[in-house]
């Protein structure tokens, strides 16, 4: 099977920066299969990316590249990294956007990406997905080991995830993230809940979108692995204006 690496960034598409990062990859390997995940990440949204990439990459073929690249620190001190898990290949700076991911998937092999032989000669210090995650990935992928891109290093994690508090009979957690349907993505992994309460507005726990109440806050199990807050076919985020950080809290 042809290698696959998958991009996740938050680039978009109208100056280019995605499809030029694909030209840097099959240049360095034309046999690549390219995917794009998304290049619709929220800027500098690294939460944001690391729930998207923890919600999808375990759907991709075993001994997948992804390429992410949410980094608002780029050119700074932050490290780009490559990791190696029993099952994918990751490559990213190490902000936080691999942290939900490698909650699930145990780092086998980190490296600090420090070779200039594995990176654009030239690279320029706002553009490292293009000189240097997307390199790394096109190398690994044409069977490089991980060793000779640069520096063994122990991975740490920075993203600050909020855990859900767990009380008897219920739970208590936080929005974290909203989808462009306007659904609030929350902090509580899924369960068989009873109901849920945001603004002490009680709602039902559905199994499907159209299940709910169109006139109050509903709840039901995400794509994303956790409850998510919802309108039946409009924007639970435009009728409400909720926040990140505002409390649900759903019973057992």
């Amino acid at each position: 099977m042809r290698p696959i690496m998958v991009f996740l960034t938050d680039f978009g598409t109208a100056d280019g920066f995605a499809g030029v990062m694909k030209g840097v990859a099959l240049n360095i390997n034309p046999d690549l299969k390219l995917v794009d995940l998304t290049h619709e990440v929220k800027p500098f949204d690294i939460l944001g990316g690391a729930l998207i990439l923890k919600a999808h990459y375990r759907y991709f073929p075993k001994g997948t590249i992804f390429v992410a690249v949410v980094d608002p620190g780029v050119g700074t001190e932050r490290k780009a990294v490559a990791v190696r898990t029993e099952n994918y290949f990751f490559v990213a700076p190490m902000n936080g956007l691999l942290d939900l991911v490698l909650n699930e998937e145990k780092p086998l092999e980190v490296v600090e990406l420090t070779n200039p032989k594995y990176r654009l000669k030239a690279v320029n210090n706002t553009f490292h997905g293009r000189d240097i995650f997307t390199p790394a990935g096109a190398y690994i992928s044409k069977g490089i080991p991980l060793k000779e891109l640069g520096k063994r290093i122990g991975y740490r994690r920075l993203l600050e995830f909020p855990k859900p508090k767990r009380l008897p009979k219920r739970v208590v957690g936080e929005i974290v993230y909203f989808d462009r349907f306007g659904n609030a993505v929350t902090n509580i992994p899924c369960h068989r809940f009873r109901y849920c309460i945001f603004r002490n507005l009680k709602g039902r726990y559905v199994r499907a979108f159209l299940e709910g109440d169109k006139e109050r806050p509903n709840f039901t199990c995400g794509s994303f692995g956790f409850v998510e807050v919802f309108l039946p076919m409009g924007s639970f985020r435009d009728r409400f204006n909720p926040k990140k950080g505002e409390k649900v809290i759903c019973h057992l």
